[in-house]
């Protein structure tokens, strides 16, 4: 019974972890819209 659910933990950890990368990376590009960068927009 031990070993179903250590394959099930194998199977769900890919998955969780693709969500947080693109969870992460949502945040990162709207708080770069939000408050772009100062290299690429020179204040005048």
């Amino acid at each position: 019974m031990q070993q179903n659910y250590f394959l099930k933990y194998l199977s769900l950890a890919p998955v969780l972890l693709f969500a947080h990368l693109i969870f992460v990376a949502v945040v990162w590009i709207v708080f770069n819209n939000l408050f772009p960068d100062l290299l690429f927009h020179p204040m005048p």
